[in-house]
């Protein structure tokens, strides 16, 4: 039965990986120690919306057996528009992936730091953080295999160990479950909450996991007999991964509000108050975060790539290769030698501002298209909730935006 369950998923594990990386650890922490738990509604009512978009992400992959940007390519028609979206497309996953790929990388090295410390080789005017060059290894190592099924089991394995990491921390806590259930269920808004119930939901749907998500499940999945599997694969993922961003804001309301800016000061937090083993759990769970979206983010660019400029390659091909490579490359060098590309993160800030909304209208109109999934298009309520999700969207899309030019 366990060997059964292992065999059908996957797919939705990565797309898990990918959204609880560093940048979510982060915010939740921030929103357990400034509101408690009172905004766990918020990462539900993100999580559903998630759970909807992923689902026709997932079919449109496998009835199309093609990636997303690839279907876009071929359903645009007008030139124009085409190139718009391609370029668009390209700005906001590849550029920005390789954007925030330092920061999925330093996400790790802290959780790593919390138990071991800094390593760091001096030469001469600057000093090379080894940490930092060791997780990019191990992700090279991983990328460069390019066997899907062997990457699929480790980041399955990495994604559990992340989320019995961080519930068991949640768990130590011993947080006040009807509390818990509260904030779950019963909309809040605190003073000064509503951009932290905006960035909870922002961090949590995210443009390149469509992408990401359609070109996998074709490499697991080649038939649409297999959609019930690749259905209850992205229920599980993505509940799996909303599990963990609960379980760092409730683990974070346990501490009093102090100076936790990211996950590692929220691991030192806890060991006074709850022991080291706190520390311990919560450093692994950071470390698993960070060097799975160091994995899933230039493989997510690499698939876009290749579905925008029409390649027929296969990910052990150089393109390919050459793609997560260079975003791999660039991210390592950043985290190392500690430069942060300030002028490219707010490029990409506006890239992907614009891209979500757009893409999710776009994947709206695709998933009704009989041409393209037959008797397997949205139905009626599918297309209710990717309304509602739409409007969430460009509201999320503008305060992106907005917020790099510092109008908010």
């Amino acid at each position: 039965m366990i060997k059964k369950w292992f065999n059908n998923i996957g797919p939705g594990t990565l797309v898990a990986a990918a959204f609880i990386g560093p940048g979510t650890v982060t915010l939740c922490t921030l929103a357990g120690v400034n509101f408690g738990t009172h905004l766990l509604w918020a990462m539900l009512l993100s999580i559903f919306a998630t759970i909807v978009l992923q689902e026709m992400a997932a079919r449109l992959g496998i009835v199309s057996q093609r990636g997303l940007s690839e279907v876009l390519r071929h359903e645009i028609v007008k030139p124009g528009l085409r190139n718009f979206m391609m370029l668009l497309i390209l700005s906001a996953i590849v550029i920005g992936n390789a954007a925030y790929e330092a920061g999925n990388i330093s996400g790790g090295v802290l959780g790593l730091e919390t138990i071991l410390g800094s390593i760091t080789v001096d030469f001469g005017s600057f000093s090379l953080n080894m940490l930092s060059f060791s997780i990019g290894v191990i992700a090279f190592i991983l990328l460069f295999l390019g066997n899907y099924k062997v990457l699929e089991k480790i980041l399955v394995v990495l994604v559990l160990l992340m989320s019995v990491s961080f519930v068991i921390t949640a768990i130590i806590t011993k947080p006040d479950i009807i509390e818990v259930v509260k904030g779950m269920l019963v909309p809040s808004f605190p003073d000064n909450s509503l951009f932290m119930i905006i960035g909870l939901i922002g961090t949590t749907v995210v443009p390149y996991n469509l992408f990401l998500h359609a070109s996998l499940v074709k490499e697991k999945w080649k038939s649409d007999k297999d959609l019930s599997h690749a259905k209850k694969d992205t229920f599980i993922s993505i509940i799996l991964g909303g599990l963990v961003s609960m379980a760092i804001i409730i683990s974070a309301a346990g501490i009093p509000s102090g100076s936790i800016n990211n996950g590692a000061d929220l691991a030192l937090g806890l060991e006074p108050l709850y022991g080291a083993f706190a520390k311990y759990f919560l450093a692994i769970g950071l470390f698993a975060a960070g060097i799975t979206s160091a994995i899933t983010a230039p493989l997510a660019a690499a698939f876009v790539a290749k579905g925008c400029l029409g390649w027929e390659d296969n990910m052990k091909s150089l393109r390919f290769r050459c793609v997560w490579g260079g975003i791999l490359f660039l991210g390592v060098l950043f985290s190392s030698i500690g430069i942060k590309p300030i002028e490219i993160i707010k490029f990409a800030q506006v890239a992907n501002g614009m891209l979500l909304p757009i893409i999710v209208g776009v994947l709206l109109w695709v998933m009704n298209k009989k041409t393209i999934l037959g008797e397997h298009s949205n139905t009626k309520i599918q297309n209710l909730f990717g309304l509602c999700i739409l409007v969430i969207t460009i509201f999320l899309g503008l305060r992106s935006i907005l917020k790099v030019f510092n109008i908010l």
